[in-house]
């Protein structure tokens, strides 16, 4: 059985690994040649009836596949050593492959009804994996992430009813003459608010969180290159028509928010996987906010460098919940890097990376997108607000790793005997490499010639005033004494809004539904198991039942019973027949 469980692993890694180089190989080829591939294969005809699958393959659908290859690969590599208890291991293994599959349909479709179906595909087994760990809290967690993307395919639904005006549904021919319709001002407001949904931006961001209870590897694959960047890629696909679009600048500001929200909660949080999620919020509100400034190029590099370091924090995280015996409250942590030093070098390595730390990956990106910020002419509150989330991502980063490597051990829950696992070691370092690279080879494939931004030195250098700021104010929060702790009480309304992510979990999940769960409470007790069971089910079951003791007692043969019916009826007769007379 063991040998079959692996078996399912390396070969599925093989497999989404050798078409992960292909992909690569294909993307250098199509990007040096300018090259764009749109193939349409018939799969029935039927009299003047076809249905056709249409394909669109250019660098940019080429280079996120071979992404999401590489990516998912790995992490069924570490699924191996992780799952390795799990015993249906293969059912696991077979529900990623499709993830991975419902992530390839929506990247290569420039049709919306292929697009439906993968971004159906992705909530669908979204929600199985998240309910994997089958109590109470996944229950929950799934049908938050299920209901909220249901928001989504329904408005995409809408967009493929409306594009019934145009004749085909392959939206890529459209998109150049689009945009002076007023018609197409409601595609791309659906469009918006769908990739809103799906990429959690304000106000459907509770769910994201809450899709922490699936396994750890589905976290690193969905929070680094699938589910959650969804809605960037489809907002890349369909930038040409949101261009000169009013709803843009709302999505700007709620995009803003959405980062600088998270970035606060993310300081608040104690639960290590909770903290990575936030962090995952706060980028794609980054990358959200990037594209609704018209930069979709840009967008693109940023999740593509996003997603390697993400899926190794979460690689990383892993491995220290495995090791705490499955805790992963980082109160409960401390002086980890003695006992996992790889794991932890990997943990830095990719958190430098997140708060742009020079010529790491995240640097790459983050910094054109801070400059370009500083370049545009954008308001105040939007530069802020960019810069702040910039300040706040160093300080969760650096508060995370004070916790975890460098605080005293508070090590309540005892440590495994842990020693490093091999299996999940190779992987981490496969990842490791592409954090450390990726941003640098992005920069030269994507972008045709170097940006060169010439800015005032104080705006050139506020990014780093920003990281050392934030890594100065990581290392006090970390530090945390009692006085301080009894001076934090004082704003703890204050605190208690902040880190519940202003209340949206509540207004999205336990707010609305408390009314509807109580209004179905009420019915249930008062109707169904009330009146309606008093005069129908239970009501004529005690009746019948009364009657039939009854007449059973007539059937024992009792004399006495006998005689007594006997003279009733004869007392009966008589009587009728006296007043007959």
């Amino acid at each position: 059985m063991n040998n079959l469980k692996y078996s399912i692993c390396f070969n599925s890694f093989m497999f989404l690994f050798m078409f992960s180089m292909m992909n690569f190989i294909m993307m250098i080829y199509f990007i040096m040649n300018d090259m764009v591939i749109f193939l349409e294969w018939e799969l029935i005809s039927f009299n003047s009836m076809s249905i056709v699958m249409s394909i669109l393959l250019d660098w940019m659908s080429l280079l996120f596949m071979m992404f999401v290859f590489l990516i998912s690969s790995v992490v069924i590599y570490y699924s191996k050593s992780y799952m390795s208890s799990e015993i249906n291991l293969s059912r696991f293994i077979i529900l990623v492959l499709l993830f991975v599959f419902s992530m390839m349909l929506l990247i290569i479709s420039p049709n919306i009804i292929s697009i439906l179906l993968g971004w159906d595909g992705l909530g669908l087994i979204s929600y199985c994996l998240v309910i994997y760990y089958q109590n109470l809290k996944s229950y929950n967690a799934g049908m938050l992430t299920a209901l909220s993307n249901r928001i989504g395919d329904v408005l995409i639904l809408m967009v493929i009813s409306w594009m019934m005006n145009y004749g085909s549904w392959n939206y890529i021919f459209y998109l150049e003459f689009m945009n002076n319709d007023w018609s197409m001002m409601m595609v791309g407001t659906m469009i918006i608010m769908a990739a809103m949904t799906k990429s959690a931006q304000i106000p459907f961001s509770s769910w994201l969180p809450a899709a922490m209870a699936a396994p750890t590897p589905v976290s690193a694959l969905v929070h680094s290159s699938t589910l959650v960047t969804a809605g960037v890629y489809l907002l890349i696909r369909f930038n040409m028509l949101l261009l000169d679009m009013f709803f843009l600048k709302f999505l700007l500001l709620l995009s803003g928010l959405t980062m600088f929200m998270s970035g606060i909660a993310a300081n608040y949080e104690f639960d290590l996987k909770k903290i990575i999620a936030l962090s995952t919020l706060s980028q794609l509100g980054l990358m959200m906010s990037i594209l609704s400034m018209g930069l979709p190029k840009l967008a693109f590099f940023h999740l593509l460098t996003h997603a390697m370091f993400k899926a190794l924090l979460f690689m990383c995280a892993g491995v220290i919940i495995h090791m705490m015996n499955d805790m992963q409250d980082i109160r409960f942590m401390g002086g980890i890097s003695f006992y996992v030093p790889l794991t932890s070098l990997c943990m830095n390595i990719s958190n430098m990376a997140l708060c742009g730390i020079p010529f790491l990956a995240g640097f790459y990106s983050k910094d054109l997108i801070l400059e370009l910020v500083s370049f545009s002419n954008l308001n105040l509150l939007i530069f802020l607000l960019y810069y702040l989330s910039t300040g706040l991502t160093m300080l969760y980063s650096f508060r995370l790793m004070m916790y975890l490597m460098i605080n005293d051990y508070n090590l309540l829950s005892v440590y495994n005997l842990y020693d490093e696992d091999f299996t999940m070691l190779n992987s981490m370092f496969t990842l490791l490499f592409m954090s450390v690279i990726s941003g640098s080879f992005l920069s030269w494939m994507i972008f045709s010639y170097p940006y060169m931004i010439y800015l005032p030195l104080n705006l050139k250098l506020m990014v780093i005033y920003v990281v050392i700021m934030g890594g100065i104010l990581g290392y006090m929060v970390s530090n945390m004494k009692l006085y301080s702790i009894n001076k934090f009480l004082l704003v703890y309304n204050l605190s208690n809004f902040l880190s519940m992510m202003w209340f949206m979990p509540n207004l999205s999940t336990y707010g609305i539904n408390y009314y509807f769960l109580n209004f179905g409470q009420n019915l249930l007790k008062n109707i169904d198991l009330g009146w309606s069971e008093l005069y129908s089910g239970w009501g004529m079951m005690n009746i019948i039942k009364k009657y039939s003791l009854f007449f059973n007692i007539f059937q024992l043969n009792n004399f006495k019973i006998y005689l007594f019916s006997f003279f009733l009826w004869m007392m009966i007769i008589l009587l009728m027949l006296l007043f007959n007379l």
